[in-house]
């Protein structure tokens, strides 16, 4: 058995033999439900070590010239984009045997960037991307993520495929899209790898997500239906009903009239930078929300609301929305507020809580960065769907390795 020599030098690893032989028993177990063949199960070893191994390219062909003889070429290169193991198998693997080790606190709703040349790779179009702060010719993939105190773990990636990909049947077969697979919103797609992990041994936590899926409604709707727990930054446009806002019926018109069935308003929703502005200045608390690298306590000033949206408003509704936070940071000495989020969380949720929780979704760029810049999540130079499934899963079981090795005891450093 070779040894491993990790790329990330903040692993700390009691040898290198050592480190190849759990890495090789972790790799078993997180790949022998999804694969359905002798040979897929070396593969996906020989690639997990293809991207743990310190190298700049975690794409085929240098990782391959770098394992040498214990790498085929052909046999991964079918690994990957031909055969028919089931990559959410293994996210599922990873998932339960990292998340109870890190102290699970947040599931955190994202996308992310893929930069790519070309037109030919599965859902590649110029479309704005965060990654690169811009539009570009990119993939956008949608990923849940669970984060805690003591790491994250991926729980799931989706490839957002553009409208325009899904009625270009070329364009399909020569990624070998399934036929099965029609367009979906990002918010869609998120919430379908929700759902999933939801079903998994590993525990629930409040989603965390940024505007583009705190300002969708039906999004918001379906979690709290599915009872899950959510905390999304919204726009300081988004409109709500202030918290003394009353839903009745109107009266029948005339004595004859036809009696009313949806609940009306008493007053119109308005944009959250206002009813803040109105509501703030006597409702501000200071809280603390997280200890900062010094150790010491992070506070600012917050304020919480309960209020109520509805998207279609006008035509009444058929029961009273239900409540929502509305939370707002307002630190001292800025002359407008800096954010704003919605969340379902239950009223007596105490404001320490909800202000950590709105905070926390930074870590996710933590994982990204180690996901991209160490794994090489976004490395991936094949022109197939099913292809870019078996590499994110794999580098997601990557990445739950160091994670364990962060945590394992056995592992540590000499000081």
């Amino acid at each position: 058995m070779a040894a491993v020599a990790v790329a990330d030098s903040s692993v700390a690893v009691d040898g290198p033999s050592a480190v190849a032989e759990r890495l090789e028993a972790f790799g078993v177990e997180v790949l022998a439900e999804a694969v359905n063949r002798p040979v897929q199960l070396v593969n996906g070893g020989v690639y997990l070590r293809g991207l743990i191994e310190d190298g700049a390219r975690k794409s085929l062909e240098p990782m391959v010239a770098r394992l040498g003889g214990e790498a085929d070429y052909e046999s991964l290169q079918n690994f990957l984009a031909v055969s028919t193991w089931d990559p959410a198998l293994v996210v599922k693997a990873t998932a339960e045997r990292v998340a109870p080790r890190i102290a699970v606190q947040a599931w955190v709703l994202d996308d992310t960037g893929f930069p790519k040349d070309g037109k030919h790779s599965p859902g590649v179009k110029r479309q704005y991307s965060g990654t690169l702060g811009k539009i570009g010719n990119c993939q956008i993939g949608v990923s849940v993520h669970a984060v805690g105190a003591n790491g994250t773990v991926p729980l799931g990636w989706a490839l957002y495929l553009p409208k325009e990909w899904c009625d270009d049947p070329e364009r399909r077969r020569k990624a070998k899209i399934p036929d099965e697979i029609e367009f979906k919103t990002k918010p869609e797609l998120g919430k379908e790898l929700i759902e999933r992990a939801g079903g998994w041994d590993i525990q629930r936590a409040p989603i965390l997500g940024d505007e583009a899926y705190g300002e969708n409604t039906q999004l918001r709707q379906e979690l709290d239906d599915a009872r899950f727990q959510y905390v999304f930054s919204i726009d300081k446009t988004a409109s709500v009903f202030a918290p003394d806002t009353v839903f009745s019926l109107p009266e029948r018109a005339g004595k004859t009239g036809r009696g009313r069935t949806r609940l009306r308003p008493d007053r119109k929703p308005e944009p959250v930078q206002e009813l803040i502005a109105r509501l703030a200045p006597e409702k501000l608390e200071t809280v603390t929300f997280r200890d900062g690298a010094d150790g010491k306590p992070v506070t600012s000033q917050f304020c919480f609301l309960r209020v109520r949206a509805l998207k279609r408003w006008e035509n009444g509704a058929e029961q009273e929305p239900r409540e929502e936070w509305l939370i707002c940071e307002w630190p001292e000495n800025h002359e407008t507020p800096l954010d704003y989020w919605i969340s379902n969380l239950p009223a007596d949720t105490p404001p320490e809580h909800l202000a950590r929780l709105a905070r926390m979704r930074w870590k996710i760029e933590l994982d990204y960065k180690q996901l991209k810049g160490e794994l090489g999540l976004d490395h991936y130079e094949g022109r197939s769907w099913l292809g870019w499934y078996h590499h994110t899963a794999l580098v997601t079981a990557a990445h739950g390795f160091l994670t364990l090795e962060r945590l394992n005891p056995k592992a540590q450093r000499p000081a």
